[in-house]
């Protein structure tokens, strides 16, 4: 299922009817929140991802790769970088899935 293009457009689509495993749905909507309301997280707002088996690094690896794509996306929209094909996210998603983000 992971690495699935339709599961992701579910995901895109609705993520609470979307294939995606109740864990990863509590972090998305997590990241969700960080994304649209990061000045009023709390701690309740860590419990329900708790509740579904991730730790405090994990957690904090999701807040950190968000704000890093939001960096990203700023200074990409703010300096005039043209945006990629649909053909060329795909690519970079299937060689980030083969190979991950590092490269040795």
């Amino acid at each position: 299922m992971l690495g699935s293009e339709e599961l992701v457009k579910g995901v895109l689509r609705d993520i609470k009817t979307s294939a995606l495993d109740a864990k990863h749905k509590a972090l998305f909507r997590f990241v969700d929140k960080v994304n649209h309301d990061s000045p009023r997280i709390t701690a309740a707002d860590m419990q329900p991802l708790y509740q579904v088996g991730w730790d405090d690094e994990a957690i904090y690896f999701a807040i950190t790769v968000c704000a890093l794509f939001n960096f990203y996306n700023r200074w990409i929209d703010a300096s005039g970088v043209h945006a990629l094909s649909d053909e060329a996210h795909r690519e970079g998603g299937k060689r980030t899935a083969a190979h991950g983000y590092m490269r040795s």
